[in-house]
């Protein structure tokens, strides 16, 4: 995906021990945020990312000088770019959904985005749960849809066993298709659960464009 090479260089720009700091999931959220809401508001996409606004200022300022948004008094849009990159994202990860905390789980808060057609790049899902991590979140729990069943890489047993529930909600509100995968960010926020379940399904994704 072309998107993720874009989303990758406007990060790489911001790195950890430098100020202000972001990370790829901020970026997509944000770019998804404006192509719901634009014009959007600077202050109101600083406070939806849980960015200061030196770093929120400086996310638009590298999406700005991509050519993926413009700015005005009015607020901030996706050019043609950013519509085609956000169109793509949109294409390969679902919305997020909250889940209920479970056994399944590590965290308070639990939220779950589904990746198209990637389960065949899934090993033991410790790659997803590293990126997670690597974001703030407690971890990211790993299932894919395989033979009809909801399954979780290298286990055997069914997984809902204690938590039927759950099954539910996934089944009903992501509507995975054989092969897709759903991972579930967890974290004592809601908004750093998302950004974990953003950050696995990302580094899913990039498995699966090397392997094309």
């Amino acid at each position: 995906m072309k998107s993720l090479n874009v989303i990758e260089r406007v990060a790489r720009k911001s790195a950890p021990g430098r100020s202000p700091y972001f990370v790829e999931a901020h970026l997509v959220k944000a770019l998804i945020m404006i192509d719901a809401e634009g014009p959007a508001g600077r202050v109101k996409l600083a406070r939806t990312l849980g960015l200061g606004e030196g770093s929120a200022r400086t996310l638009i300022k590298h999406l700005e000088k991509e050519g993926l948004i413009v700015t005005s008094r009015k607020g901030i849009v996706l050019s043609g770019v950013g519509e085609r990159l956000v169109c793509s994202l949109k294409t390969n990860i679902s919305q997020p959904v909250e889940i209920p905390r479970s056994s399944l789980t590590v965290g308070a808060f639990n939220i779950a985005v589904l990746v198209r057609r990637a389960a065949d790049v899934i090993r033991a899902g410790l790659e997803q749960r590293d990126a997670a991590i690597k974001v703030g979140a407690l971890g990211a729990t790993t299932l894919m849809l395989s033979g009809g069943r909801l399954t979780m890489p290298s286990v055997d047993e069914d997984v809902f066993r204690d938590s039927p529930g759950i099954r539910e909600i996934i089944v009903s509100q992501l509507k995975p298709q054989e092969k897709d995968v759903i991972l579930i960010g967890s974290a004592n926020d809601r908004l750093t659960a998302e950004f974990g379940a953003i950050a696995a399904a990302l580094e899913t994704l990039k498995t699966r464009g090397s392997k094309a």
